[in-house]
């Protein structure tokens, strides 16, 4: 379930325009250079008498065109965000001086990311020899009311953080994704995220992230600093 980062949208205006001016300058290229080798014979008829552009200046439109794609592909992998996440165990988040294990979401890039949806699936322990309940990508007060069913309870065994569109994740910037307990834990399987989140072109990333892979289900002191 978990997935790497990657492209879900692109935005339409930077990326699609630049793409056909790129097809129209290269046609208008090819079109020229064809009917300035053609016999006069058919170039004095219509419709190939129509002359669009000179051969020089069919060029010059196609040399630019390109230049504006690659300067802007250059520049969507500058500002592309870098999303990764990591997992600690930690005090001072549960009530009750109880540990609990913490996930966050980080942006390694050098620019700023916009939050543009949020959405979660909970996978639940199986009861027994149940099988293992899931829910589809709901919001987090289906996905918080999901755990809550089980037994754990909101801001006592786990909290999944409230966070709305347009929150920025900022350049080496963290931002919290919730908390879980060993009494939550034991009742959930794990908590998968999907961030999506937008950059300053305006294209659309995404990352799907496992909230409790690799957390320590029977904590029993708080891991040191990362750094």
């Amino acid at each position: 379930m978990e997935t790497a980062q990657r492209v879900v949208r692109r935005n339409r205006l930077y990326s699609r325009l630049v793409s056909v001016l790129v097809y129209v300058s290269f046609l208008l290229l090819c079109y020229s250079v064809w009917r300035q080798n053609a016999p006069d014979t058919l170039t004095g008829s219509w419709p190939w008498k129509l002359e669009l552009l000179d051969v020089q200046s069919a060029a010059t439109a196609t040399v630019g065109s390109l230049g504006a794609a690659l300067a802007r592909a250059q520049y969507a992998r500058a500002v592309r965000p870098a999303l990764g996440y990591f997992g600690r165990v930690m005090a001072d988040m549960a009530p009750g001086e109880r540990l609990a294990w913490a996930c966050s979401v980080f942006n390694a890039a050098q620019d700023v990311a916009v939050v543009e949806e949020i959405s979660y699936l909970v996978v639940l322990t199986a009861r027994s020899e149940d099988a293992e309940e899931q829910t589809d990508w709901v919001n987090r007060e289906e996905a918080e009311r999901t755990v809550v069913d089980r037994g754990p309870e909101s801001r006592t065994d786990f909290a999944l953080h409230a966070i709305g569109v347009g929150r920025p994740v900022p350049a080496q910037g963290v931002m919290p994704l919730g908390w879980f307990t060993a009494a939550a834990m034991a009742q959930v399987r794990d908590v998968f995220v999907r961030v999506r989140v937008t950059d300053r072109v305006g294209d659309t990333h995404e990352r799907i992230i496992s909230m409790l892979k690799g957390a320590d289900r029977s904590a029993r002191r708080v891991d040191p600093p990362m750094i």
